[in-house]
This record gives C-alpha cells, structure tokens and sequence, in this order.
C-alpha cells in the first residue's frame, strides 16, 4: 500500500457489520475504505452464527423426525459427524474469503489488510504485510471491530489450554468428553451440538439458571431437554483450578467435585474489541465499549466525526442488531457527510425534501430479537415480564400452551413449547414476547413487528393467522387478552 491513503470514510473492522457500514456510506458517492486484519465477512460468517447453526442443524432434524409417526422410522441412525463437518467447511468456504473480498471490489469499496490504529482526529495508521500506511478520513471513522471472547481468571487454564467459540465450531476432531464453562447462548448451543456430535458434555453454569437475559421459564425448559439429552447440567458452580496432562483436562469445581474431560470451552461473555485501537490518543479509555449516541456517534469525541456499530458498543451482541446498527451509521454518514452537503443550506439530515432524506436515522432499541438455536428453540425479543416492571410499565402477562394449537398437533405428536406476552396495559400494546419450542425462530419475526410497530392490541386481532400453523397462538393470546 502507498505510504498515505486519504477517503472520505475510513470503516474499521470488515466483518458483517462492516460490511454494511460501508455498503450504505458509499451510495450517495463517498469514497470509503474498509480495514480487516483477517477475513472479510468477519467473526459470523467463520467462526459464530453460520458454523454453529451447521453444527447444530442435523441434530435438530433428526429430532424433528423422530416426533412425527410416519417419519420417525426412518430415523435409525446418530448424526453423520463427517457429512455435518464437511457441510460446516462449505459453509464457512474452507476459510477463504475471497468471494466476499470480491463483493467489496464490486462496489468500490476500498480494502486495506492490517491492523488499524487511531493516532488522532480522523487518522489511523494500518499495520500490515507490507508495513504501516497512514491513512486519512476526511469526514469519518467508523468502529465495527466486534468483540473477543472473556476468560475467567481460573488457575491452570490459561497453562492448560482450552477452546472459545473460534476453536469450537471450527472443530476438526469431536473431543469424547467437553466440559462447557457458561450458560448464555454460545454455552447451551456448544452443548447441543457437541452432544449431537457425540461428545458426553458437562455444563458449568455460575448462576441459577441458563439464559439469564430471557424469560426464566424459557431457562428452565431448556436445562430439562438438556438433561433428557444426557447433558450433565451444574448450577451454582464455577471452576476453581484446572490442569492438564496426558488423560486429558482435569477441572476442580469445588463443592461438585472434579470432572474430567478432554477439552474445555470457555463461553462466560464477550466484551468489546476496543484495546489496542489507539483510542487513548482522541480521548477514550482503550479496552471499554464505545459509547454512543442514538445516531450512533461516539460521545465524548469533539467534531462528530468518529462512530461506532455492533458489538464494539456494548449495545448489542448478536450479527443481526450489528447489521441494524450499521444500516443506520452508515445512512448517517452518508446524510451528514454527502458531497453535496457543504453547499446546502444546512445540514443535508434535515431537508426533507432531498432525494437522500431517507438517511435520517437514528436507532430504535426497544425491539432488539434474540434466537438461541437450542433444543428446545428459545426466541425473544423486547422486554421480558421482569424488565417492563424494573422499568415501572403497568403489565399485564398473557401465556399459551403452544400445545394447543392445531399446527403444533400437525408438527408433532409430543410437541412441547411456550408462547408469552407482556403487554404494556395502560397503552394496550404489546412490549416484549417469548416464545420456546420448536422453529420458535420463525415464530419471532411478527412480534417484532409488532413491537417496534407498537401495534395496539385491538388492531392485532385483525391480523389473521394462518389454519393449521403454530402462528395460530397470536389469536389464542389474544382471546387471553379478553378480545
């Protein structure tokens, strides 16, 4: 690369947020660079969302057959752990992303290859193969770099070695035993799959329950189906000291005892990938999320000139809010920051007559949509039960037995899942949903709506679902609701 490099947008971190980020600042003709030091498409699309689903796929087919007569005879056989593999390395491409460097080529993006560091307002230095070039944004940065794995400070493991989600859904060889450290959404997916997979699997969670951040029901019902897997579920538990030798991996864990395995995966949180990005230099604390406005903006930085989308805000945790998130920085840069912008009078964000008037965005997260591809499938998305009263609504709580409705007799013979609302009663509308069974996923995406819709109750029950379909519980929920 030439010693200096000057655009009009400087996008760090190229994975799916990135992506997006520059995408969206490009198209009203800003010249923008997007910097990756490993491969474009980024942690989902090698090493999280795309390769976990692979891995936890054919376990979940495999129990949806054997729950319908007339199917469940076919069924004779475990997971074929090597076409699972082989289909994951597919998937992921074998780890090149040259299809995907090939789109940002195909949109005019610029691609840098290095490690970017701020050293001042609107300048960064890339490190690479070729050694360091300067570059320059004439109008912004943005910061999508995502986040990194938390290792528990626990004696002996760092010296013993263990796994994060990179080392687990890119395995090559499924450990006989796995000990799972964490109960959030990458530990209870690891456990399923390395399950399915084979592996005899222990669950080590410090708290009471899996799931902490959904209802507490939607926990318990997944911890059952753990163990009806064969799953060895601990709760209130944490590894205290771990050591390996050549009979694998050897975990004390206190009052529990000892387990031993051949590997272990570490899942206790992310945080933010903001340490060695040179933030000291504009003001910011190296290593904390970056703070942002509803524009996302990082506050605490004069000029408006340095944003931030995805992980890398401490505001959201999963690709698909990320990618929200970017949509919106980057129609923000591009209204803020259009070529046309200097002569017009006043900023561009505001004129609503413009042709690019679309670009006023700020983001909405009062709806943000989880999935964890677990067995059973839990969804949720806006508040649960205990949110809305810690943030003083006045709830009413309407459940149904997804049992109960006619798709889920057609999907099953013992179909078993749940459906909640929590229903904000002085405005009528609905503030949060859970549901858990199975495909709860495609269940999600109409209580999205209608919650970032703020869709009143009433209007609602016009909206017809489909005979026989699990979606039938939206009128049972609603006939709960007395309408």
């Amino acid at each position: 690369m030439p010693a200096e490099q000057e655009y009009d947008v400087v996008v760090v971190g190229g994975g799916a947020v990135g992506e997006n980020v520059a995408d969206r600042a490009s198209r009203t003709g800003l010249s923008v660079a997007l910097v990756e030091h490993a491969l474009v498409g980024g942690e989902c699309s090698y090493w999280a969302c795309m390769p976990s689903k692979v891995l936890l796929r054919a376990g979940a087919v495999l129990d949806a057959a054997a729950g319908v007569p007339g199917a469940a005879a076919a069924v004779t056989g475990d997971v074929d752990v090597q076409a699972v593999l082989a289909r994951r390395d597919e998937v992921v491409h074998g780890w090149d992303d040259r299809s995907q460097v090939e789109w940002v080529d195909s949109v005019g993006i610029a691609l840098l290859r290095g490690h970017a560091r701020l050293t001042g307002e609107r300048t960064l230095v890339v490190s690479g193969d070729d050694g360091e070039t300067t570059v320059r944004a004439r109008r912004a940065v943005v910061v999508a770099t995502g986040s990194e794995p938390v290792v528990p400070p626990v004696p002996g493991l760092a010296e013993a070695g263990f796994w994060t989600s990179r080392e687990a859904t890119s395995v090559r060889q499924v450990p006989a035993r796995l000990a799972v450290l964490g109960g959030g959404v990458v530990g209870v997916e690891m456990a399923v799959a390395f399950t399915d997979l084979g592996s005899e699997v222990t669950l080590v969670v410090r708290g009471d329950r899996l799931l902490a951040g959904a209802e507490p029901t939607a926990g318990e019902a997944v911890a059952t189906e753990l163990r009806a897997m064969g799953v060895r579920v601990l709760f209130g538990t944490q590894a205290t000291a771990v050591h390996r030798d050549d009979d694998g991996v050897h975990l004390d864990l206190g009052d529990a005892g000892t387990v031993d395995v051949t590997e272990v995966l570490v899942a206790t949180g992310r945080r933010p990938r903001t340490g060695s990005l040179g933030l000291e230099t504009v003001g910011l604390e190296p290593g904390a999320p970056l703070r942002v406005d509803d524009a996302l903006a990082v506050t605490g930085v004069d000029g408006g000139w340095l944003f931030a989308a995805g992980d890398v805000t401490g505001r959201t945790a999963t690709t698909h809010q990320g990618k929200y998130d970017a949509r919106v920085v980057g129609d923000v840069v591009a209204a803020r920051f259009h070529p046309d912008a200097d002569a017009a009078d006043g900023p561009v964000a505001e004129r609503d007559a413009a042709p690019w008037s679309r670009y006023r965005a700020t983001a909405d997260l009062s709806a943000v949509p989880q999935v964890v591809f677990s067995r059973p499938e839990v969804a949720w998305v806006g508040r649960t039960e205990e949110q809305a009263r810690r943030d003083g609504l006045d709830v009413r709580v309407l459940d149904y037995d997804l049992a109960n409705v006619a798709g889920a007799t057609v999907a099953a013979q013992d179909y078993a899942g749940s459906a909640r609302l929590v229903v904000d009663d002085a405005r009528g509308v609905v503030v949060g949903a859970t549901f858990v069974g199975p495909d709860a996923a495609e269940l999600l995406h109409a209580a999205t709506v209608a919650v970032v819709g703020e869709v009143p109750l009433h209007r609602l029950w016009h909206a017809v679902p489909a005979y026989p379909t699990v979606s039938e519980v939206w009128l049972r929920l609603l006939e709960s609701a007395g309408l």
